[in-house]
């Protein structure tokens, strides 16, 4: 068994739970809503499990993939940069509603810059890990992608029309998208009835939106 993967899994629960509480703590003492604290500990306790799962098996496999290492920096460093900082929240506000985000004096085109920008660096990284992964280079490599990026996305908690949407949310999408593609591809399915199962997936996630966004108004 791998140990280093059951030490990164223990540092990673214990570091969820300090920041959680800290930031439970925190809420409370400048007395705003911290909700329900027995959900919270049943989230925590529910989160620390998947986590310590996942590592146990990598653990009795070959450790932690390379590839799942620098997907955790990506998340830590992006779902910082949107929650933490007013980069992220220019990204919201932009999403959200351009013309108000233009009026309050935010220059909309250097955030789409930093926005497009950003994308690119990401493609670039998905690009190299998926020719390591493969172990050879073609341009037809990560063809038919976009149709599981954009799921994720939906999936996650993307809104059509912008403003939502978190890193982990999007994460877990990208989870759920990788076990439909897993699943098909055990069973046989033919490719062209791969596509249309992830394409009536994308379009229950967009009509799911649509309808909840509807009902808020």
């Amino acid at each position: 068994m791998n140990r280093l993967a059951m030490v990164v899994g223990i540092v990673a629960c214990a570091i969820f739970v300090v920041v959680t509480m800290k930031g439970y703590l925190n809420r409370k003492k400048k007395g705003y809503e911290t909700g329900n604290v027995a959900a919270m500990y049943i989230k925590m306790i529910l989160i620390c499990a998947v986590i310590l799962f996942v590592t146990y098996k990598l653990a009795k496999y070959k450790g932690i993939p390379t590839s799942l290492v620098w997907v955790l920096i990506v998340v830590l460093i992006y779902g910082y940069i949107t929650s933490k900082t007013t980069v992220g929240r220019y990204f919201y506000a932009v999403g959200g509603n351009e013309k108000a985000t233009k009026l309050s004096g935010i220059n909309t085109e250097r955030v789409y810059f930093l926005a497009y920008t950003n994308m690119g660096l990401l493609s670039a990284l998905a690009g190299m890990l998926t020719i390591a992964r493969l172990t050879s280079a073609q341009p037809t490599y990560g063809q038919n992608y976009e149709m599981d990026a954009i799921g994720s996305c939906f999936i996650g908690g993307a809104s059509a029309y912008g403003g939502t949407g978190t890193v982990p949310g999007v994460i877990i999408g990208a989870t759920l998208m990788g076990i439909i593609n897993q699943g098909m591809s055990i069973m046989g399915t033919d490719q062209n009835m791969q596509k249309v199962v992830k394409g009536l997936v994308l379009l229950a996630a967009v009509i799911f939106d649509v309808v909840s966004k509807k009902r808020s108004e």
